[in-house]
């Protein structure tokens, strides 16, 4: 009798292991295979959550089958108390380990809102927007001119938000002038810059900050990325160039930066000025001359003299030989690759052509004649 008792017992526990192994299985699969979700949504992730309430959106939201299937996979592979607060983008399709994935391994949000200062040539802006998770575009919210205009309500709304992700765009061709005096008005950025650093030290690009960052660090940032675009395109660079460092290199490069905005005229630009060089030609340069007026701070906003052109100073290329005694912007990486990679070329002039781009010339004759092809395109222009 004990033994038919012990043998149905026995069969009774295997089968209560088999079905528990079979859910388990189950649970797992469900948890790993793709979810119901149908399109693309932000998550925002506040902080002091926790896991139960992140399952109880995502289950309102449609991206998990089971929001308690979601928080057991989520305590049993130990991620429960790795849950970040911020803004998450969840693709169309995700599984639940996926989710779990993106809200706890960390970094900055994903989506939602962000502060975009746009540092520019004539002006800086300060952009808010948002992601639209439908189409991964972002919708502008509002924008301003930091120091100038009024601070709109929509931007003093966000502003203390703790997902809100704040990113510098730096644009080629700016002075570190410009930088920091845009930098200085920047309200999410905290302290001062006694220096300004070198000319041309700063990489133009886009830089994500927090809240609370000095301008320094920032600056820093900009100097180190620089730096690596520099050293990496001088390692690659052309053989016989009449350039005698990485210094020289970086005058060149913010030369062709300020002289053309057609990336596909970068390296004939820069072969102008280094049969120039090749040649002890005087580069006879206009941006050049303009920054040993302004020194970098601000624009001109006017053309050159006759008699600025005649000046002698440091910077003008007119007047003085070779190269002049530092960079006159910030150029970018194209910029740089360009004054150390040019076109092989005869080139030795050129001149606007009317398309926004340039005519350039082998002889005197040559550029003469693209010369008087551009003053008619400017005088009609000024007649109509």
């Amino acid at each position: 009798m004990w033994r038919h008792v012990t043998s149905n017992f026995l069969t009774i526990l295997v089968v209560i292991l088999a079905v528990s192994s079979g859910v388990i299985l189950l649970g797992q699969s469900k948890y790993k295979e793709a979810g119901p979700l149908t399109q693309t949504i932000c998550l925002r992730v506040k902080d002091g959550t926790n896991m139960r309430k992140v399952s109880q959106e995502l289950s309102e939201l449609g991206a998990v089958s089971s929001g308690t299937l979601f928080r057991m996979g989520a305590d049993y592979s130990e991620k429960s108390h790795l849950l970040k607060a911020g803004s998450f983008l969840v693709p169309e399709g995700a599984s639940m380990a996926e989710i779990v994935d993106i809200v706890t391994r960390g970094g900055q949000s994903t989506c939602g809102t962000e502060v975009v200062y746009r540092i520019g040539i004539t002006r800086s802006q300060i952009q808010v927007r948002n992601l639209d998770p439908a189409t991964n575009k972002y919708v502008e919210k509002v924008a301003f001119v930091p120091g100038e205009d009024e601070v709109p309500a929509a931007y003093t709304e966000v502003r203390s938000a703790t997902d809100l992700r704040f990113r510098i765009a730096l644009a080629e061709g700016v002075t570190v002038w410009q930088v920091v005096e845009a930098l200085k008005v920047a309200d999410f950025l905290d302290g001062e810059v006694e220096n300004l650093p070198a000319e041309g030290t700063l990489a133009p690009d886009s830089y994500d900050v927090q809240a609370g960052d000095s301008p320094l660090s920032v600056l820093e940032q900009m100097q180190v990325a620089q730096e690596k675009i520099l050293d990496a395109a001088w390692e690659s660079r052309a053989e016989n160039l009449p350039l005698a460092s990485k210094e020289e290199a970086l005058v060149l490069a913010s030369i062709v930066e300020k002289e053309t905005g057609i990336a596909e005229e970068r390296r004939q630009v820069a072969s102008v000025f280094v049969n120039r060089l090749n040649q002890d030609i005087r580069l006879q340069t206009d941006p050049t001359v303009i920054y040993g007026i302004t020194n970098g701070q601000g624009i001109l906003g006017r053309g050159l003299r006759q008699s600025e052109l005649r000046r002698k100073t440091d910077y003008n290329t007119y007047q003085i030989d070779g190269l002049p005694p530092g960079p006159i912007a910030n150029p970018g990486k194209a910029a740089i690759e360009a004054a150390l990679n040019p076109d092989s070329t005869e080139y030795i002039f050129f001149v606007a052509d009317g398309t926004g781009g340039h005519a350039f010339a082998k002889t005197l004759a040559e550029h003469n004649d693209n010369v008087e092809r551009w003053r008619a395109i400017e005088a009609e222009r000024n007649n109509n």
